[in-house]
């Protein structure tokens, strides 16, 4: 009796120590093997960094301090440097693993994702205009102009191309309808507050072309951004709230209204006096400053009520929320929130908004280091750029069965949670 219940129990233990030694195998795979499953959805991480670089920016704040340039410096630098490593990652997967690159263009969920890549430079050109123009010689207001044109063409194509794509073969449904369906159009729209970080620093005869074209971006934009919202809204009316892990990414519809608004004021304000378009010049500038502003506030309305509606249906279910790379949605659009706050309130001249906008920034900086904390411990712990079906790509294998490695990984996660 006794020598059949040892075997009954170690049959069990052999199996569960079989399954560990393979899921420690999982764990050990190298890195470079992980990043088959690195997605365009890392570039989230820099353009949230980049963007906090330019909120800390002493042109952005209301109320300034010694060393507040600096430390707005510092976390440039690291968006470039963290923007040099996930395009290196980048290149390495499609190299590594031929045939990656069209697969993460045409995956229905990755390849919303594709976007980000370009919004992350987008942080990056608007950084040269606060960090580097200021401090270096009239040969990088020349170089901000020819990226400016550069980003401006290559947004185009990607609002073009990405949706021509995903209207040709439609493969997501209204029920699973999120803000990141809205990404395709945001480089292009950004294009806009691109140009009012730098038109400023531009001749009159560069300037004026340059707001003109980032109001046609900024503008294409927020319509398009509109019609997503139709959709989404209903979505939310017919459905409810998104799932529980995309709820994170809903605010990402709170980007396109404060964006739109800021760059409005933004190239009002910097519209060049030395022209005559318009008949008198200083007049014409006036009038542009109180038609972006009144518009302005129009527009930040929408984006304060997104917001409301994003941070009650996180709040509802934020003991469920599990990291992911959307959580990066909880700073990059609340970046261009904040701003524009910052920049309604200065036009206003209310020191009441300038000390809410101040306050958000702090919020907003916290909120960074939190989600920084996660992704970190998420890379350590193996919960992102695994095969085990929990990143962007993952439903290019979702008719296919999952390896092995992948469903011992995932059977481990359940029980852990069980």
């Amino acid at each position: 009796m006794w020598r059949r219940r040892n075997e009954q129990d170690d049959s069990p233990n052999d199996s569960d120590d079989t399954r560990n030694e393979e899921l420690e195998r999982v764990r050990k795979v190298r890195f470079l093997d992980r990043l088959e499953h690195f997605t365009w959805a890392n570039f989230t991480f820099p353009m949230s960094t980049g963007g906090i670089s330019l909120l800390l920016a002493q042109q952005t704040q209301p109320f300034n301090f010694r060393g507040l340039q600096t430390i707005g410096k510092v976390f440039y630098i690291f968006d470039l440097v963290v923007f040099s490593f996930i395009t290196t990652c980048m290149v390495t997967r499609f190299l590594r693993f031929p045939g990656s690159l069209k697969k993460s263009i045409t995956n229905p969920t990755e390849g919303l994702f594709l976007a980000t890549a370009q919004l992350s430079t987008a942080s990056i050109i608007v950084g040269m205009a606060r960090y580097g123009i200021p401090e270096c010689g009239p040969w990088l207001i020349v170089v901000f102009r020819v990226l400016f044109w550069i980003y401006f063409a290559v947004g185009w194509l990607i609002a073009v191309g990405q949706y021509t794509m995903l209207f040709t073969s439609p493969k997501l449904k209204a029920a699973d309808m999120t803000p990141a369906w809205d990404l395709p159009i945001f480089p292009f729209m950004l294009s806009g507050t691109i140009a009012s970080a730098g038109a400023g620093h531009q001749p009159p005869e560069h300037a004026v072309p340059m707001i003109v074209a980032g109001v046609t971006a900024q503008g294409l934009g927020m319509l398009i951004s509109l019609c997503m919202y139709a959709l989404y809204c209903r979505r939310m009316i017919e459905f409810g709230f998104p799932a529980t892990q995309s709820r994170p990414g809903m605010f990402i519809a709170v980007g396109p209204p404060a964006f739109t608004a800021l760059a409005l004021i933004g190239m009002a304000k910097n519209f060049p006096t030395a022209q005559g378009y318009w008949g008198d010049a200083e007049m014409t500038v006036q009038i542009l400053k109180v038609l972006a502003t009144v518009t302005g506030i129009f527009i930040w309305s929408l984006s304060l009520w997104f917001w409301s509606i994003s941070t009650l249906a996180c709040l509802q279910v934020w003991r469920e929320l599990k990291f992911s790379l959307t959580w990066w949605a909880f700073v990059f659009p609340n970046v261009g929130f904040t701003i524009a706050t910052i920049t309604i309130g200065e036009s206003l001249e209310s020191t009441a908004v300038e000390w809410v906008g101040a306050i958000m920034t702090i919020l907003l900086i916290a909120t960074w280091m939190f989600v920084f904390f996660h992704y970190v411990r998420a890379i350590v712990r193996n919960t992102i750029w695994v095969a085990a079906g929990k990143d962007e790509d993952f439903s290019d294998n979702h008719n296919h069965e999952l390896s092995k490695m992948a469903k011992i990984a995932k059977e481990f996660d359940e029980e852990k949670q069980s």
